[in-house]
């Protein structure tokens, strides 16, 4: 039984730009083969039983073969499974989709093409130029300036198989992909063959990303520039007279963590939220998920007997309410009770399954939800929770002389590291830790404090996982005020602009 493949676009960096369709399809792989420069967390929507394959390729450093990548598109499609072979902007735009999709119809194996935003024209809006403008330029050229490959598939210098003598004379905008280091050969080839030297000219790093910069020049000055400027791959080239505009247009403006990397430890399907608002602000995320969640099995689930039913995470909801949902239940099970929430986020989980939480307490811990409960009668509670949890609220309804039940939903259990992702999370200005249990599965990823950079900054959701970090000898230097991800970015960046480096 032959799978099908499809070949994805994921858009220039900014997960935003990810396609409605792109979404759909990572969420129903079973396979996908990802490049190096894709969203950071376009893989958050993946199954968790989806296989997640690197192929990715770096000029001069470490690149998977073509031909490799070819193979196991292959391999994977004749097993029967749904590939998604995810590229970053789109497939068919120096992506070398068409090659991939040659492959497939020889093979013939089955696939689609799902258009994704092309760097050349997703950059350059969000440096605010136009690629085409009334009265400046009526078309665009998208140009790779890449040199070209020898038999052997080394590159050679001479020429990138572009005739320049033609883009020199083109009525419109040049936009050039993967040619920063050929720079000052493509700058003096269009000077050559009559672009004129005066030309605006804009290069715009890491476009749609949060370390996106533009740096701008002429034809016969900006080689010059960006060797100055060190700028580095990914990197568009503009030229033409719409790059004036960028002065009038630009509207990214600057973000008070631009230049900063911060590592999300979450599992990688919560890690979404976080790493939006962190990139937002200009923050470079490292995606580092160490642990996963694991819902347990559940025999038998009658709420009836409850009248409190305390919810101690938003992992506990989605839990429960699959639960329910697996025995043709819904939220009317939880009609008869007090339903307690440890905060807002749980709060949040429990409105979308449409139950409005009648406790919450002000602070984000199992105390004071202990707190927020002493004036509400109990007689029989249960508590749903994570299998290892502590039993500071248990213990005090206990106390107070109400039957318990705990309830375990789900696990905590370690999500392997790659080598690349521990490094880079490692090496990252901050690192957020959220729960107990990625302050302890990361360290042992690391191979414990000895492990972290003495230059990382450690910034904990709450007093429980600050607990956690001093029993592993770590003391964070940022605690959150408000033990959920809001609180989490508002002393991240309050740290940052303290320290102003």
């Amino acid at each position: 039984m032959k799978g099908i493949v499809y070949l994805v676009g994921a858009g220039p960096g900014d997960p935003g730009l990810l396609t409605a369709r792109a979404l759909e399809l990572i969420a129903l792989a079973d396979v996908i083969l990802y490049d190096r420069l894709i969203p950071s967390s376009a893989l958050e929507g993946a199954r968790e039983d989806a296989e997640l394959i690197y192929v990715g390729k770096e000029g001069g450093g470490p690149s998977v073969p073509q031909e490799r990548t070819e193979r196991d598109l292959l391999a994977h499609a004749r097993a029967g499974r749904t590939v998604v072979r995810l590229k970053g902007g789109d497939p068919f735009v120096f992506g070398r989709g068409g090659e991939e999709a040659l492959a497939l119809r020889a093979a013939g194996i089955p696939f689609e093409v799902v258009p994704g935003v092309t760097a050349g024209v997703g950059a350059s809006a969000y440096a605010g130029i136009p690629v085409t403008h009334r009265g400046l330029a009526g078309a665009v050229a998208l140009v790779t300036g890449h040199s070209r490959e020898d038999a052997a598939g080394c590159a050679r210098e001479d020429d990138a198989g572009v005739d320049w003598s033609a883009l020199a004379a083109f009525p419109g905008t040049l936009v050039l992909y993967m040619g920063v280091r050929r720079l000052p050969q493509i700058a003096a080839a269009l000077i050559a063959a009559g672009r004129p030297a005066k030309e605006p000219v804009a290069l715009v790093e890491a476009g749609t990303l949060p370390s996106q910069r533009t740096v701008t020049g002429t034809l016969e000055t900006i080689a010059e520039i960006a060797r100055r400027e060190e700028v580095r791959a990914p990197s568009i080239t503009v030229v033409g007279p719409v790059v004036a505009l960028a002065d009038e247009l630009a509207w990214l403006g600057p973000r008070p963590l631009a230049g900063r990397t911060v590592a999300v430890t979450r599992a990688r399907t919560q890690t979404s939220t976080l790493a939006r608002r962190l990139e937002k602000l200009g923050a470079g995320v490292v995606q580092a998920p160490v642990i996963r969640i694991r819902q347990l099995p559940v025999t038998e689930l009658d709420l009836s007997p409850y009248d409190l039913i305390c919810l101690t995470s938003p992992n506990g909801v989605e839990a429960l309410f699959e639960q329910l949902a697996a025995t043709g239940r819904d939220a009317r099970a939880l009609a008869a009770a007090t339903v307690a929430a440890i905060g807002p986020g749980t709060a949040r989980a429990l409105a979308a399954h449409g139950i409005s939480a009648d406790v919450v307490p002000e602070r984000f811990v199992a105390e004071s939800l202990v707190e927020a409960l002493a004036e509400i009668p109990v007689r029989h509670a249960l508590v749903a929770r994570a299998r290892e949890a502590r039993d500071v609220l248990p213990d005090a309804l206990s106390a107070r002389g109400a039957e318990v039940d705990v309830l375990a939903l789900y696990e905590t259990v370690a999500e392997p590291l790659d080598a690349a992702a521990l490094v880079s999370a490692r090496q990252a200005d901050y690192i957020t830790f959220t729960s107990s249990s990625t302050v302890r599965f990361f360290l042992q990823a690391c191979g414990g404090e000895a492990g972290l950079s003495p230059g990382t900054r450690i910034v904990s959701i709450g007093p429980v996982t600050t607990e956690t970090l001093i029993e592993h000898g770590i003391a964070p230097h940022v605690e959150a005020e408000r033990h959920d991800v809001d609180g989490v970015v508002e002393a991240l960046l309050t740290d940052a602009l303290a320290r102003g480096d």
